[in-house]
């Protein structure tokens, strides 16, 4: 037990460390992280605007005023939302803002029915619960007066939501086939993910999930080798984007912790 304690140790020594250096720097990298599936999305109906427009016609039969209507709203919200968040000006609105959009998207794509895209859209909206706890001062709150429970505010509430809806990210990577790499790959982020969900070792946890995330985007979702003109181009940006987002959120849990409801937090009370 002592060579894995000190290993442990030795490992949680170690992101301290990388924590330390990088402090000032963290935040942005996982706002940037974090709003980079709406970036893109907003930047590709700009440049797709009529094709987007007909779909949504061809789709809802609403019309072209109101295709173009919510594309418009679509395209404007997600641009403005993330120009906010990077300037650090009106987080909490530009959440709400962020939020509606994924809403719209979930209805108007019909990803409420697909399982894979529905955990992708909540684990997505973990990542902004996680930007709007840190946009929450202690000082001015858009929730004063509303109770709170064994000291535990609602900011922190927050984390946990934000840290458990990551969770189904990572539910839609599991491959359950049986070659050793794949069973060894599913057990490994599992572990780590259940870690970050409960708040245990949770800055270390998460930390080492953004990594294995990170290479995991770049070997899966590599959409560059992949000729403009084939659909399976588009599909890859996506997944690459959202996953990215995702990251971002694991990346605001190690900079901000767990929070009060965590196993961390309840550790130092033993």
């Amino acid at each position: 037990m002592a060579p894995s304690g000190d290993l442990m140790g030795a490992a949680e020594d170690l992101a301290d460390q990388f924590l330390r250096l990088t402090k000032r720097y963290l935040p942005h990298l996982a706002h940037l992280c974090l709003i980079s599936t709406f970036l893109e999305d907003g930047i590709r109906m700009w440049f797709q605007w009529n094709e987007q427009r007909d779909y949504i016609n061809m789709s809802w039969g609403s019309g072209i005023i109101l295709a173009t209507l919510f594309v418009l709203i679509n395209m404007s919200g997600q641009l403005v939302g993330c120009i906010l968040v990077l300037a650090r000006k009106f987080v909490p609105y530009a959440c709400f803002g962020l939020f509606g959009i994924i809403f719209m998207q979930t209805v108007a794509y019909s990803i409420l029915w697909d399982l894979k895209f529905l955990m992708r859209n909540l684990a997505l909206g973990g990542g902004l619960l996680l930007l709007l706890a840190e946009s929450r001062s202690e000082g001015k709150s858009m929730f004063a007066g509303v109770p709170t429970v064994d000291d535990i505010s609602p900011r922190q509430y927050m984390q946990l939501g934000g840290r458990l809806l990551l969770v189904l990210m990572f539910m839609t990577l599991l491959h359950f086939e049986l070659s050793a790499f794949t069973i060894f790959q599913d057990i490994f982020g599992m572990a780590l993910i259940i870690l970050v969900a409960i708040g245990f070792k949770t800055k270390l946890a998460a930390l080492t999930l953004v990594i294995w995330l990170f290479v995991i985007n770049l070997v899966q979702n590599a959409f560059w080798n992949i000729p403009t003109y084939r659909p399976l181009h588009d599909f890859l940006k996506y997944d690459f984007f959202q996953t990215m987002s995702v990251i971002g959120g694991l990346l605001l849990v190690v900079a901000l912790g767990p929070g009060g409801v965590s196993m961390d937090e309840h550790k130092k009370k033993w």
